[in-house]
């Protein structure tokens, strides 16, 4: 079959219709330059100035996405140990563009998936320490999430369709034992912890070498926090893997086993075969893909 082209937008937003927005519903940006910074699988990200960015969902399905980072960042930020792009405007649908949109900072720094860190185990360290403290019991009404934080069994039927798509592209035996290992592993047993949801490496900044920031809340959920832990394979050379498990459990109440460790290895084959089965217009995401499932059968 072969890998298949990202979502397509359902909304062209346009420098132009930012412009028009901004100056409909926050004056005082709209003489501040416009410049288009990406255009993801949910949303477009434009630049307003100097020290902002605009978020505009180009999906209706993200519309909701957005909706939980503007209910839930302003109250998980203050206690994460890096810069999270908590919204400081909301815009609503106006002018024909149907849904809601935030306002966000600008963080420095460009993604991980284009600058790796300059020293991977004080990035270990880092992005350890950050999950140890997001990864706190969530709120009951934390955002419901059918794809990320749930049972690994919820993913077998989406896990196989995915590795129907991709092919030839990875070793079918040895990614069935790896998921075969983890669906075997224990259930996460203790109340729903708080999960990013989508921690790969183009959602995580660098800056002058450094870890700076973990961006894209979106898929932010409650459940399995094994999903989040995925990013050791995708980022981290695996003699870093001890550091990043070490500063995660210090930073909270994580004295997990090996349980959690062994899912979080079959969530990495299941995000790996995501991005490379849907992933055909965009190279940065298949790297990802290739780079993740790779590290996993090492």
């Amino acid at each position: 079959m072969g890998p298949h082209r990202m979502p397509a937008a359902e909304v062209d937003v346009s420098p132009d219709l930012v412009r028009r927005l901004l100056a409909v519903q926050h004056p005082d940006l709209a003489d501040h330059p416009i410049e288009l910074m990406s255009n993801g699988w949910d949303n477009v990200m434009y630049r307003v100035g100097q020290a902002l960015v605009a978020r505009l969902p180009r999906r209706e399905v993200a519309a909701t996405l957005l909706m939980h980072e503007q209910r839930w960042l302003p109250h998980l930020a203050p206690r994460l140990p890096l810069p999270v792009p908590a919204p400081v405007r909301v815009g609503k649908p106006d002018l024909g563009y149907p849904w809601p949109w935030s306002v966000v900072p600008f963080l420095p720094g460009q993604v991980a998936a284009r600058n790796p860190p300059a020293d991977p185990g004080d990035a270990a360290v880092a992005l350890g320490t950050f999950l140890g403290a997001l990864h706190t019991p969530a709120a009951p009404d934390a955002p419901p999430n059918p794809y990320r934080g749930v049972p690994l069994e919820e993913r077998q039927a989406t896990v196989a369709q995915n590795l129907s798509i991709v092919g030839d592209l990875v070793d079918h035996g040895s990614v069935t034992r790896v998921w075969e290992a983890a669906l075997a592993a224990p259930r996460w047993d203790r109340p729903p912890a708080w999960v990013h949801g989508d921690l790969h490496p183009a959602n995580i900044l660098v800056h002058d070498g450094r870890v700076s920031g973990v961006i894209d809340f979106g898929d932010i959920t409650s459940g399995d926090p094994a999903t989040d832990l995925s990013v050791a394979w995708m980022l981290l050379p695996a003699e870093c893997h001890d550091a990043f498990r070490k500063a995660y459990q210090a930073a909270g109440d994580h004295a997990a086993g090996d349980d959690i460790w062994v899912r979080a290895r079959g969530w990495a084959v299941a995000l790996s075969l995501a991005f490379l089965a849907h992933s055909a217009d965009n190279p940065q995401m298949a790297d990802i893909g290739h780079r993740t499932i790779t590290a996993v059968l090492a």
